[in-house]
């Protein structure tokens, strides 16, 4: 399915001032699903969210998180809320029935928390406390590349306004009856045709935009890494100039729910990683990787975990980590 990805014709901007029209509510298509576990909205479906301000993603106060999506089919939005053990989705667009077919992957169902043997204190009591943590796989890579690709060597302030940016001027208004104003994110396309001063007015400097150039004009390429294993996912993603180990292990962590993918090469990770299982402020990433060996197989989820639990050393310089915010 994944290698049927076609890009969607070009959709012209809205001018700037003249608000796009709403699109009347309607009933959207429903599926309901009751996961094996314990499953906590928040941590499995947070990694996805690129920012406090992501158009493409909404968590509301009671508890359902909102994700709009470019689907194999099409635009899609997707409503998830839990009650009583069972979980139940709502969607809306062309790309509906695909979400709906995606859900359980989407919430874990793939994923095996029991596979993870805890050999840290720490490890443990987080793992008791918040047993609703699954690693959900999205089937999509595009949607977690391009948002990875604007994270590559700059601050997550820097990133998350830039993909608030062109999500809003080139994507299109989010099917169903959303709020806020939720959008879809751009064809490949349409990411193929924007304008050098748009990216530059984005704040995406030219070495980010022609990564992501390079990556849309293979789109369907990229996205048939979504049927690979991991490791054969990352072979494939950094066959793009641009696109290397931290970017590839980024997207499968999302696309896959690669429980042992684990990122290098981020500024904060290795430090907190170290902290929290070796008192170890100055650790690197060959340290982290040698703490993070009893746990092979399951690298990402201890990562995941020692976030979780919030025990890192204090930051003394700008909180710009991409590794712990938007993972929690």
């Amino acid at each position: 399915m994944a290698g049927r990805f076609a890009p969607r014709p070009t959709r012209p901007a809205a001018l700037p001032g003249v608000p796009r029209p709403r699109r009347a509510a309607v009933p959207g298509k429903v599926r309901t699903w009751v996961p094996d576990g314990p499953l906590d909205l928040g941590l499995v479906l947070g990694p996805l969210r690129r920012g406090p301000g992501d158009p493409t993603f909404r968590a509301l106060p009671d508890g359902s998180v909102w994700r709009a999506s470019l689907t194999p089919l099409g635009p899609g939005t997707l409503r998830v809320a839990a009650r009583g053990g069972e979980v139940r989705g709502e969607a809306w667009g062309p790309g509906a029935e695909w979400l709906l077919e995606w859900l359980p992957r989407l919430l874990g169902a793939d994923d095996d928390p029991s596979a993870f043997v805890p050999r840290h204190r720490l490890l443990a009591v987080t793992a008791h406390r918040r047993p609703g943590l699954r690693l959900g796989r999205t089937g999509l890579v595009l949607e977690s590349l391009i948002p990875s690709i604007l994270e590559q060597k700059v601050t997550t302030v820097e990133a998350y306004q830039a993909w608030r940016t062109l999500v809003r001027k080139f994507g299109e208004p989010a099917p169903g009856p959303v709020s806020g104003g939720m959008w879809v994110m751009p064809s490949a396309r349409t990411w193929a045709l924007i304008p050098s001063w748009e990216w530059h007015r984005a704040g995406v400097d030219d070495k980010r935009a022609s990564t992501v150039l390079r990556a849309v004009r293979v789109a369907a390429r990229m996205e048939e890494a979504a049927a690979m294993d991991p490791v054969a996912a990352r072979a494939r993603l950094e066959v793009v100039p641009g696109v290397g180990p931290w970017t590839s292990t980024e997207v499968v962590q999302r696309s896959h729910g690669a429980a042992d993918e684990v990122t290098v090469g981020d500024l904060h990770l290795p430090g907190i990683v170290g902290f929290a299982l070796a008192g170890d402020r100055g650790a690197d990433d060959a340290e982290m990787l040698r703490l993070l060996e009893p746990y092979a197989g399951q690298r990402h989820r201890a990562a995941r975990l020692v976030l979780i639990s919030g025990r890192g050393p204090e930051r003394r310089g700008p909180r710009m980590t991409r590794g712990d915010i938007g993972r929690l």
